[in-house]
């Protein structure tokens, strides 16, 4: 099983929505979502973004069976450059003790980890989704996020988790939903 995350802030109220989508790779939608609102979330600080977002990633899988995870996608990038400094998914790698391997998709590019990323293009778009991953090879997850559901530049699941992301952020309340 994959779970899939993503984050959206609220600046107004510190405030933050996490969604977790789980998935296998060719489903054409989630098989279950959980949504944690947490409070009280860290200002942005440049190149330290993965502090604000790995406490709430972390509320979302505290919630799922790690057991039951093969892979974790993140919205975002696995290496900040092409040394290996890490961005949200090494991350999230490194704190799960490196057993379960991270894939990063990312919209946008960052000039210093171009070697770190492979340029995915789906449907008929002429803007790449920015691929990264640890613990697996980086083709291999390319392909897969290649592979996915959907004719657009973002497969619909990973469209579905970023909308479900930014809808109502106001909520206050943590959702577990069952949509089997």
């Amino acid at each position: 099983m994959i779970l899939a995350i993503d984050v959206h802030y609220n600046e107004l109220e510190h405030t933050a929505k996490a969604v977790g989508v789980l998935f296998n790779w060719d489903d054409k939608e989630p098989k279950e979502v959980v949504i944690e609102i947490i409070e009280g979330v860290l200002p942005y600080m440049p190149g330290q973004f993965y502090k604000r977002e790995l406490p709430c990633i972390k509320k979302v899988i505290e919630q799922v069976n790690l057991s039951d995870i093969d892979i974790i996608v993140v919205d975002g990038h696995v290496y900040v450059d092409n040394e290996g400094g890490l961005g949200l998914g090494g991350y999230v790698f490194k704190e799960y003790n490196e057993e379960i391997p991270v894939v990063g998709v990312a919209k946008t590019s960052f000039h210093k980890n171009n070697q770190t990323v492979i340029e995915v293009y789906r449907g008929e778009s002429k803007k790449p989704l920015y691929v990264s991953s640890i613990g697996m090879c980086k083709k291999q997850a390319a392909a897969r996020i290649k592979n996915m559901y959907g004719e657009y530049r973002v497969p619909i699941i990973l469209r579905q988790l970023d909308n479900l992301t930014k809808k109502n952020e106001s909520i206050r309340v943590a959702v577990k939903k069952d949509i089997l």
